[in-house]
C-alpha cells in the first residue's frame, strides 16, 4: 500500500541534502553523481532514496530532467518559468531556452488531434562551441 502523498512529501534530512546540492551545480547531474557526492560529504543516503527524491522532485516541478543519448535520467534544478534545453552530447553543458515557435507549434498540433491539457519537454542535443572546437583540435 502506497503511503498517503503527505508522507511522501515530508521534508526529509535526506531530501534537504539532495535539494541543497542540486541547488550548488547548474549543470545536470545523474543520480548516481548526485549519491556518490553526498556520500563523500558524509551523507547517510541511499541510492534509493536518491532516486526517490528526484522523481518527487520531478513530479512537483522543482527539477528538470533531460535524458542522456544512452537513455540515463539526469537532474537539475531550473528556473520556473517554462523553457527547454540545448545540452551538449559531449560535456553535458545545458542552455535553457524559451522556444516560442515550439509553443506554437506544439498547440496547433494537440488541438488538431482532439488534445487539450498539454504539456511537453523538449531537448535539442548536439555539441557546445567548445566541445566542437576540441573536436577539430583531434581532442577526445
Amino acid at each position: 500500500m502506497a503511503p498517503p502523498p503527505e508522507a511522501s512529501q515530508r521534508a526529509t534530512p535526506q531530501r534537504a541534502a539532495v535539494t541543497a546540492l542540486l541547488e550548488e551545480h547548474e549543470q545536470f547531474r545523474s543520480a548516481q553523481e548526485i549519491h556518490s557526492e553526498l556520500r563523500e560529504r558524509g551523507e547517510a543516503i541511499g541510492l534509493a532514496t536518491v532516486y526517490r527524491t528526484l522523481s518527487m522532485l520531478s513530479r512537483n516541478g522543482a527539477v528538470d530532467v533531460v535524458m542522456r543519448e544512452d537513455g540515463e535520467a539526469l537532474y537539475r534544478q531550473c528556473s520556473p518559468r517554462h523553457h527547454h534545453h540545448l545540452v551538449c552530447r559531449r560535456c553535458g553543458r545545458t542552455v535553457e531556452v524559451v522556444g516560442p515557435a515550439v509553443e506554437t507549434w506544439a498547440e496547433a498540433t494537440a488541438a488538431e488531434h482532439g488534445f487539450s491539457d498539454l504539456s511537453h519537454t523538449f531537448e535539442l542535443h548536439g555539441l557546445c562551441a567548445r566541445c566542437r572546437a576540441a573536436q577539430g583540435r583531434g581532442e577526445t
